[in-house]
């Protein structure tokens, strides 16, 4: 047995033993094949940063689920990795190299590449040391990067089979442009805001020179990019018109008046600007009346030679300069400002440009149809909250073509040749032969395209013979933020069912957003972000790993906040001090825990072992079904109340007594107990438990391969908690009538008990050591009928009444006193209640709720009265 410190500090109990467990290769799956499997495959974090408050409530969730499982006997894989974040760390670097004065495309692709992969060594070694502090219990011999040979077999294999099945293909569409990054995003990496902007209503005057039509757009720099004006078809207003030509202002090339299911009559003036290559609508518009498309924009943001005088301008420079320009000349007819909303890039934070642009595709809706027929059978995905189906069935059922191809450097190299003579279009796993006469797409894919396979090739897939994937996959759980679901839940989920033929994983568990202590999201902007790093070094990472957990309602958001992490400590010292306790009253030769006779009980101990019981199998039940929080309160109130308040404080009575016999069974319960409670709590707070259970007799050189609790039926005993709740709420009545008479425990006082029901005089004899302790009587009157005296303390409790007489702990003089002065109080809210209940006004007019409320109040009033009086009657009887 080890000393333990007298007050509980998580720095020196978690240093060093992090690389204790991995010296000991504790994380790695036990290799029993006839174990059942349960597997894990951490969502990999991006190797942009450090992580966040997020990062931490998913890896906490996830390593008690699996220090759970390996508990009871699973085994258990939990797979680590990391993700390459293409667009993200490409942005981050970038950055960081234009501080330094330096330039991507002046380094060169291979140079660039390089600065990349420095990066990402940096930031995974920062990400694996916090996984440490978190005591994440990870497989490193499996550890998984999505750039890595494996995966990029996996992704080229993907990429070349869907482009064979004829669900990849390469087309000129409208995508989202960020002319900060200058690459393609897809629809969910555009993040839409309200931005302040305006409609420029211009004049679009007739070729024939007969007047003009009247046009609003907010983008007026794409007008340069206009082919057409459209009409509804059929409206009667520009029936007329329709076939004639326009001037478009500023350029002078002529336009045509089309009709085109497209336009809406009914908002604004129902003529619409058409830009095939600048909006997708007027795409689909262009295709259908074979207009051309006009792309009036660089890479950059900048507007290119289509736009005469204001090429090589920015686009909002250019939107200022030509209204000016359009009103000098007489086409602006006004501006009319609005907030609209508008897309975002979500990595750069600029405005989203959608522009023509040729890109590879994902032909999507075959790939949803087959998640959402899965979805209907016995091998579906269980989310947690099930509400959360829907969000995925939504997003499914309205599914676009996914645009995968990024303009970037960092990432999975599109695995596509274009033959340099013939123009003609390779696609394989591997290079083509005659590589000279062959140039490969200089693009990558989108970062979600590799991540969308993890679950699978992470554990050896596409080789469908590897042990891992033949043990472990499907995997077991999925643990996310809501807010992912679009992004990466749906994906892995279609490209599991159609290279597997499997889900990904059995349950996807969501959890919601962590928030400040005000209730909002947390990001770089508001500077509200908390690194849990800081948590851990102040607190401990056991109490932020209880606080995360203990906070967990799934599909629920979750405010940070002090006051519970510091409640999380006080808890776990409280732990600590009980261990303390029970260890230093242990004799020097006592051996490992092992279960206590339960023939030999008293009263204490069976009501103890059935609450133990209880908590054991309300926890167990309780995790399986994801509800931590549920968990974390049940397993609180059994250490907090049941064993620290009241066992261990009965426990002493034996402890210091001189029945050696007696004293040695408890030694042996609370031994077993405590051994019980570290095991239960292990899997949320692995560090402190670890420390307390091998500071006292243990077998085995870990409480992480210990078995987990499990319920055992000759310590079911209803009859002992009902028992306990008599004697209990006896013990707490008599206390409370000593703190409202200034009576110490040290004094010996006279108590009445009469008993609803006889059988607990048998709780109170069988006691009678506890009651003697805790009540500390100098008299003890115990029977069905008891004459209370006049002048006595009252408690009501269910079976009994107790009376404690106060003729010698209270001076009746002082006491009529006060009591007197309570009269005339009680005296004068009567009469204020009825004046103004005799009030006909207030009777007719107020709320009837109020008037009744008011009837109520004089009711009570008098009650007290009543009782106060006979108080005081009672007193003076007494002198």
């Amino acid at each position: 047995m080890t000393d333990l410190a007298p007050k509980y500090n998580p720095n020196e109990v978690e240093k060093g033993r992090y690389q204790t467990w991995l010296d000991e290769d504790l994380f790695k799956p036990s290799g029993d094949k006839k174990a059942h499997p349960y597997s894990i495959v951490i969502p990999p974090p991006n190797v942009t940063g450090k992580l966040h408050l997020g990062h931490a409530w998913d890896t906490a969730i996830q390593d008690t689920l699996i220090r759970f499982k390996r508990m009871q006997g699973y085994d258990t894989l939990y797979l680590p990795g990391m993700d390459h974040a293409g667009i993200a760390t490409q942005a981050k670097v970038e950055a960081k190299l234009r501080k330094q004065g330096k330039d991507r495309h002046q380094m060169g692709r291979e140079k660039f590449v390089k600065q990349v992969w420095d990066w990402k060594d940096e930031y995974a070694a920062i990400i694996k040391g916090q996984w440490a502090k978190m005591g994440l219990s990870l497989d490193y011999s499996r550890e998984r990067f999505t750039l890595d040979k494996g995966l990029s077999k996996a992704v080229k294999k993907v990429f070349v089979q869907l482009y064979n099945e004829g669900l990849i293909y390469r087309g000129e569409y409208i995508i989202n442009w960020d002319p900060a990054l200058q690459t393609a995003l897809s629809d969910i990496e555009v993040i839409h805001k309200d931005d302040k902007g305006a409609f420029y209503h211009i004049k679009y005057p007739f070729a024939d020179g007969s007047g003009y039509v009247e046009i609003a757009t907010t983008r007026p720099e794409t007008m340069f990019g206009d082919t057409a004006v459209a009409v509804a078809p059929g409206d009667k207003r520009y029936k007329d018109i329709v076939g004639k030509e326009l001037i478009l202002p500023l350029v002078g090339r002529h336009i045509p008046i089309i009709e085109d299911q497209h336009v809406d009559p009914e908002f604004g003036t129902g003529l619409v600007k058409i830009t095939p290559a600048h909006d997708p609508n007027d795409f689909q518009v262009g295709n259908r009346h074979n207009l051309k498309r006009i792309n009036v924009m660089n890479d950059d943001g900048t507007m290119n030679e289509e736009c005469g005088k204001y090429a090589g301008m920015d686009r909002f420079d250019c939107r200022e300069a030509l209204v000016k320009d359009l009103k000098e000349e007489g086409y602006l007819i006004k501006i009319e400002p609005i907030v609209h909303s508008v897309g975002h890039s979500e990595r750069s934070g600029v405005q989203v440009e959608p522009r023509l642009s040729k890109q590879w595709f994902v032909k999507m809706k075959p790939l949803a149809d087959k998640v959402l027929e899965n979805q209907k059978t016995d091998g579906k995905v269980n989310f947690v909250p099930e509400r959360f189906e829907q969000t995925l069935d939504h997003w499914m059922e309205d599914v676009h073509d996914w645009c995968i191809s990024r303009q970037l450097w960092w990432g999975h190299r599109i695995p596509a040749w274009y033959n340099k003579k013939t123009g003609e279009t390779y696609v394989g796993e591997e290079a083509p032969k005659d590589i000279e006469n062959w140039e490969q797409d200089p693009d990558v894919l989108d970062t979600w395209f590799s991540s969308a396979l993890w679950p699978f090739s992470t554990l050896g897939w596409p080789d469908t013979n590897a042990e891992d994937f033949k043990r472990y996959f499907p995997t077991n759980a999925l643990v996310t933020g809501y807010d992912i679901i679009f992004f990466w839940v749906s994906r892995m989920m279609f490209q599991s069912l159609h290279f597997t033929g499997k889900r990904p994983f059995n349950d996807v568990v969501l959890h919601g957003l962590m928030r400040d202590e005000q209730g909002r999201k947390m990001s770089k902007s508001l500077g509200n972000g908390v690194d849990p790093m800081d948590v851990v070094d102040k607190y401990g990472a056991d109490a932020l790993r209880w606080f995360l957990l203990n906070g967990t309602a799934p599909g629920q958001d979750t405010r940070y906040d002090p006051k519970k992490l510091s409640a999380a400590w006080n808890f776990i010292n409280k732990i600590w001090n009980a261990s303390r306790f029970v260890i230093m009253n242990l004799p020097a030769d006592a051996k490992p825990a092992h279960m206590p006779d339960a023939s030999k009980f008293d009263l204490s101990d069976r009501w103890i072992f059935d609450r133990l019981n209880h908590t054991v199998s309300e926890v167990t039940r309780l995790f399986d079904e994801y509800q931590f929080g549920e968990a974390g309160r049940e397993a609180y109130n059994f250490i907090w109340n049941d064993f620290c308040d009241w066992y261990i404080e009965i426990s002493k009575v034996a402890l210091n007594g001189d029945d050696e016999e007696l004293k040695a069974r408890k030694q042996e319960n609370l031994i077993w107990i405590l051994d019980q409670i570290l095991r239960l709590l292990h899997p949320i707070m692995p560090f402190v438990t670890e420390k307390l259970w091998l500071s006292m007799p243990h077998e085995g050189k870990s409480v992480m391969v210990a078995e987990y609790p499990t319920t055992h039926k000759e310590f079911e005993n209803k009859q002992a908690d009902q028992d306990m709740a008599f004697l209990i709420e006896t013990i707490k009545a008599v206390r409370n009538i000593r703190m409202e008479v200034n009576a110490p425990m040290s004094s010996q006082i006279d108590i009445m008990i009469q008993l609803d029901d006889e059988a607990n005089k048998r709780v109170l004899d069988e006691s009678a050591d506890y009651v003697e302790n805790f009540l500390h009587p100098k008299e003890l009157t115990v029977a069905s009928e008891v004459e209370a005296p006049k002048l006595a303390k009252t408690a009501v409790i269910p079976g009994a009444q107790i009376f404690v007489p106060l003729t010698e702990l209270v001076n009746v003089d002082d006491e009529l006193e006060k009591m007197e002065k309570e009269e005339k109080r009680l005296e004068d809210e009567v009469a204020r209640c009825e004046k103004k209940l005799a009030n006909k006004g207030f009777v007719d007019h107020a709320p009837e709720a109020v008037v009744n409320k008011e009837k109520e109040k004089k009711v009570d009033y008098e009650s007290q009265l009543a009782g106060v009086r006979e108080r005081i009657q009672d007193l003076k009887e007494s002198k």
